[in-house]
């Protein structure tokens, strides 16, 4: 399940790819499959070593292209281990509403970005997400969970102030956001409950499945209750100054 609409966000075989915070790794393989040359990063170290073990799995599969490459590794999304201007692309998927210093993270990602490069960024949508803190006080009060909730304007402004230049957004996932409303209503740990199970049964088979019809109900349904707020920006090229 992506996040990332990569129609409107293109990625090109040979590309640089950095998937920071990339949790379980569906953007980095997504990237992988697409022939770039991947570095999937994130805190958590037991989810890196499973990141490493499904690009060896899909290289042995030949899921990956002649020249694309993937590394798995644990870094700190506040102090980069790259030089500056290393990657061509940088993805950021449901991970700054987790961070305090969001605006930290943001000058990091700008400096390990090349000029030209193109950045996707996504966090929870501010209504969905609204819901679900007015439900559940445990969705957020746990270690590591969300301690903001931003607004549209609010998140592109931050972009903006950390040199990119936002060129497009969208909503994304709103299936989703009823299946969230439910654990919040029920408890985020009551997996047992009859409603929290029939739908997390209904969005397993639609992501196995990809009916057209939920396919077309998301569409017309994200621009009112999307769960993710996607934004893309570009790293614009210095101006140039001639040597006098």
């Amino acid at each position: 399940m992506l996040t990332v609409d990569f129609s409107r966000f293109p990625l090109a075989p040979g590309d640089r790819v950095l998937d920071l915070g990339c949790g379980a790794g569906r953007h980095a393989f997504e990237c992988y499959r697409r022939g770039a040359q991947v570095v999937a990063l994130d805190q958590n170290g037991e989810e890196i070593r499973e990141v490493a073990k499904w690009f060896a799995a899909m290289k042995e599969a030949g899921e990956a292209p002649e020249g694309a490459t993937a590394t798995a590794m644990e870094g700190d999304a506040l102090a980069l281990p790259f030089p500056d201007e290393s990657f061509d692309v940088v993805i950021i998927s449901e991970v700054m509403e987790h961070i305090p210093d969001d605006k930290g993270v943001l000058a990091e990602m700008v400096r390990v970005l090349k000029p030209g490069g193109r950045i996707a960024i996504t966090v929870p949508r501010y209504g969905p997400e609204k819901v679900c803190w007015a439900l559940s006080d445990a969705y957020h009060e746990v270690e590591g969970g969300h301690i903001r909730i931003y607004k549209a304007d609010e998140l592109l402004a931050k972009i903006r102030e950390a040199g990119l230049k936002p060129y497009g957004t969208h909503h994304a996932h709103a299936l989703h956001s009823p299946y969230w409303w439910l654990k919040c209503a029920f408890g985020v740990d009551n997996d047992k409950a009859l409603p929290v199970k029939a739908y997390h049964k209904l969005l397993v088979w639609d992501i196995m499945k990809k009916p057209l019809a939920t396919r077309v109900a998301e569409q017309a349904l994200n621009p009112l209750i999307g769960k993710s707020f996607v934004a893309y920006a570009t790293k614009p090229h210095l101006p140039r100054v001639d040597a006098k």
